[in-house]
């Protein structure tokens, strides 16, 4: 639980883009008065509303919308500045665009829009963005649906990542029958099915494939792989050896390729033929590589602290004795026990000796002045009960007070209450009006208010609730694994 801290707010995009475009909307030089908050609602409603026009129409609107995908490859803020290597080439595409116009009235403003990996595809159809950017793999079935541009990254290979302890993976047919854990709606799983058909005619078993959820992206996974939770994953080639920079016990095997000579490239309508071949000039006369070398992530990411196997043999005992307090109280106040666990893990390592010098305590580092208050009233808080049972009060009462309407999602809720459990709920509430100013979904958590989190607050609450959603996948697939073989045990007894 986080204590006090200061917070500086920055500037944004969409706040720049507003005072940019309503600047340089028609009549404004005329009008004397500076621009209301209507005025930037109805600028917000333009770039909200759904809209399908070809570049001619866009350079009119003057917006261009690019829909990425939030990760901590393509679209980030550190700092409260957006960096990324799908931000930085979509900034050099912006100048592209308006090299000819020599009045920064008449530019067109390129606004990022942040949606789940599995729903670019139709937030571009349905006309929520112009360009969809987030390192896409040109598939068959991609290009039914939309356009792809010439590829600005060509060649890439789709390759086995592996945890630095497996060693009986030596070629991809020893895949067979393992577990490996990929990004949902991503090219890999496609590759991997089909994979599967040529293990079926070698008559071995298939690969047992595992999407992720879709708040977990490709880096989460790696992060997941070099902490040991878990052994195979599939990325682009590219990528990882990026993040392999600073994710040390991951093992990079080029010579296992699920699939080879990959192109990525952005994605557009398939009627918006002009805005397709603008792309294609840009990349045509802007060849870089993979530019991930310039985005220096040993920069970014040398000081973070990356997530820990919470299910190793030692991590997996202390979880078990306290399997029993977690449901107890779960139960109580409905919650998933496992992501109860995960949070006490984030929070203390399943320690309940953990004192933090701004007086936390325990295994959910309660506070004295929380455990107090009327609406939590647990005394005793350094005894392993009660600090389980106050924590999760306080996460309930969170919940309830703060995160109850039918517009939020059950799920949404439990990660609402984590994010205001360590930045207090008042804070939350500010970022969740924030989001309705800016165009994203107050009542969504990833993807949408963590952004606005990321951009004011910095990363210390987003990646609190991340940490926490990555260590619930982790016993989530701890527990599956223990129950298979509970299931297997029994019916071998039976027979």
């Amino acid at each position: 639980m986080k204590k006090t801290r200061t917070y500086a707010r920055t500037g944004t995009l969409i706040v720049s883009a507003l005072s940019f475009l309503l600047i340089s909307s028609p009549g404004f030089a005329a009008q004397k008065s500076l621009p209301t908050i209507t005025d930037e609602q109805a600028i917000l409603n333009r770039i909200k509303e759904p809209f399908k026009g070809d570049l001619d129409e866009i350079r009119a609107r003057r917006i261009i919308r690019v829909l990425v995908s939030y990760c901590k490859t393509n679209y980030f803020f550190n700092q409260g500045k957006p960096q990324g290597f799908e931000y930085e080439l979509m900034k050099a595409y912006e100048k592209f665009l308006n090299k000819k116009e020599k009045s920064r009235y008449a530019k067109t403003k390129m606004i990022f829009v942040p949606v789940p990996f599995n729903q670019l595809f139709q937030a571009l159809n349905n006309g929520r963005g112009d360009i969809a950017a987030a390192s896409l793999t040109i598939t068959p079935e991609r290009q039914k649906i939309v356009n792809f541009t010439k590829p600005y990254i060509p060649k890439v290979h789709e390759i086995v990542i592996l945890n630095k302890k497996v060693k009986d993976v030596q070629s991809v047919e020893d895949l067979s029958n393992k577990l490996v854990y990929v990004r949902q709606g991503s090219s890999y799983l496609t590759h991997l099915k089909a994979f599967n058909n040529t293990l079926k005619t070698l008559k071995r078993p298939p690969v047992i494939i595992k999407e992720s959820q879709e708040y977990i992206v490709t880096e989460d996974i790696l992060e997941l792989v070099n902490a040991g939770v878990l052994d195979i994953t599939v990325a682009d080639h590219h990528e990882a050896e990026a993040w392999s920079q600073v994710l040390p016990d991951i093992v990079i095997r080029k010579d296992l390729k699920i699939n080879s000579d990959g192109n990525i490239a952005w994605a557009v309508r398939k009627e918006n033929q002009a805005l397709l071949s603008n792309l294609n000039d840009f990349i045509q006369k802007n060849k870089k590589g993979t530019l991930l070398g310039n985005i220096l992530f040993k920069r970014y990411y040398k000081d973070s602290k990356w997530i820990k196997n919470p299910v190793t043999e030692t991590e997996r005992k202390k979880l078990n004795h306290l399997t029993d307090l977690f449901k107890k109280y779960g139960d109580h106040y409905d919650f998933n026990f496992l992501k109860l666990s995960a949070q006490a893990y984030q929070e203390s390592g399943l320690d309940n000796s953990k004192r933090s010098p701004s007086g936390a305590i325990g295994i959910m580092q309660v506070l004295p002045r929380t455990a107090s208050d009327k609406h939590v009233n647990i005394k005793n808080i350094h005894l392993l009960d009660n600090n389980i049972h106050a924590g999760t009060k306080y996460l309930n009462f969170l919940r309830t007070r703060y995160f109850n309407t039918p517009e939020i999602k059950p799920a949404d809720r439990v990660f609402f209450s984590w994010a205001a459990y360590n930045a207090g709920p008042a804070r939350i509430y500010q970022l969740r009006k924030e989001a309705v100013k800016r165009g994203f979904n107050p009542d969504k958590w990833f993807f949408n208010v963590e952004k606005i989190a990321s951009e004011i607050i910095g990363r210390e609450t987003v990646d609190y609730v991340a940490n926490i959603n990555k260590y619930f996948v982790a016993y989530q697939l701890y527990f599956d694994v223990y129950q298979q073989r509970n299931k297997m045990k029994k019916s071998l007894h039976n027979n």
